[in-house]
């Protein structure tokens, strides 16, 4: 046996003494069909070089490693960064040279030792994985693309486009970096502990930002504020970024948006354009 059981799963946190914590988002895969669609859907193939954020008790990890590919592998809890190594010695011995972990919390780490990887595939923790997500993509612009498990609402805030009600901060800066689409969902019965939801498998391709003078700070502090007040006109909901309504008025007609439009009706060139017209 490769792949992680149900039983396997126990075992390891047993052995570790870990009770899985919510606060840290942690639900453990614990079906390889599973694992393997995984795989599967974010085309993995031998010698590929891979991201994986909060492998966990590794049952992911073995996927990729069964596959070929050589693995990055950032975990915050020392205590499971210390048993993977473990884990795939015991299990699959002949990949453990392809494996690296890196002990560190995903939203501060900066740099990759060895091999950079050019794709993430992971189940991201529940609670940080749209923070997670863009600071992979922010930091390491080396990764061309991703297949990450999430909950079902935040996949689906994650690829939603203009216009729709799901359509927001995660959507709007997901597009400055790539596009995004749902390939599939995960029901919950495939975890431990089960969580209340089922997830959703988004992939991720990059793609060049738009063009415009303004930095990606800019563009997402202007998102930031079109969307902490949705429901307003966007004329009101900048009122405060832009010091007036006065001013935002002048400066969404000199981007060429309406100034009665919300913020759920632009697009990311949309934002780029406006943050330009402040800059």
């Amino acid at each position: 046996m490769t792949l992680l059981d149900p039983r396997t799963i126990r075992e390891l946190a047993a052995e570790i003494g870990l009770r899985p914590s919510k606060q840290r988002g942690q639900n453990f895969v614990h079906d390889a069909n599973t694992v393997r669609r995984i795989v599967a859907l974010a085309g993995v193939r031998s010698g590929d070089a891979l991201l994986e954020i909060g492998p966990g008790l590794g049952s992911l990890t073995l996927g990729l490693l069964e596959a070929g590919a050589d693995v990055s592998a950032v975990e915050i809890e020392p205590a499971l960064a210390e048993l993977l190594p473990r884990t795939v010695a015991r299990l699959l011995p002949e990949a453990m040279e392809r494996l690296a972990v890196i002990t560190a919390d995903a939203l501060e780490v900066s740099e990759l030792p060895g091999r950079q990887p050019t794709k993430l595939v992971a189940n991201l923790p529940y609670n940080i994985s749209v923070p997670v997500l863009l600071h992979v993509l922010a930091t390491f612009p080396m990764i061309a693309s991703a297949l990450v498990m999430v909950q079902l609402e935040v996949a689906d805030r994650l690829v939603a486009e203009p216009n729709s009600k799901a359509y927001g901060v995660p959507s709007a800066k997901l597009a400055w970096y790539a596009v995004g689409r749902r390939v599939g969902t995960v029901p919950a019965n495939v975890f431990w502990p089960v969580p209340n939801v089922a997830s959703g498998l988004v992939a991720i391709e990059r793609t060049a930002p738009p063009e415009t003078p303004a930095s990606r700070e800019q563009v997402f502090a202007v998102i930031d504020a079109a969307f902490a007040q949705r429901r307003k006109m966007l004329r009101g909901a900048l009122a405060g970024y832009y010091g007036s309504s006065a001013a935002a008025e002048a400066a969404l007609r000199q981007a060429g948006i309406d100034p009665t439009a919300r913020g759920e009706t632009l697009n990311i060139a949309d934002f780029a354009r406006l943050a330009s017209a402040s800059s």
